[in-house]
């Protein structure tokens, strides 16, 4: 049997990302058909710009409990790597 141990306690890095907020909103938008299309098909380009457009539709987080706008998220990595920006 093979035990695997974190040996760096201050990386917090969450499955490549930032934290488990920003993985979480990846995630959902890189993964769920609707919010994909509805980026593609209505141009959005920066992470701020698909917020708006949630709360506008009364969409305050993700199904997973993640506030869209939660102050840990970071969006910069977001419009990096998820948006044409």
């Amino acid at each position: 049997m093979t035990s695997t141990y974190q040996t760096n306690l201050t990386d917090r890095t969450y499955n490549g990302w930032t934290n488990y907020e920003t993985w979480n909103i990846a995630l959902w938008i890189q993964n769920d058909e609707s919010i994909w299309n509805y980026v593609c098909d209505n141009n959005v380009c920066c992470y701020e710009e698909l917020v708006e457009a949630f709360y506008g539709c009364g969409s305050k987080e993700t199904p997973d409990g993640v506030k869209w706008n939660d102050p840990k998220v970071n969006s910069a990595e977001l419009n990096a790597e998820v948006f044409d920006c």
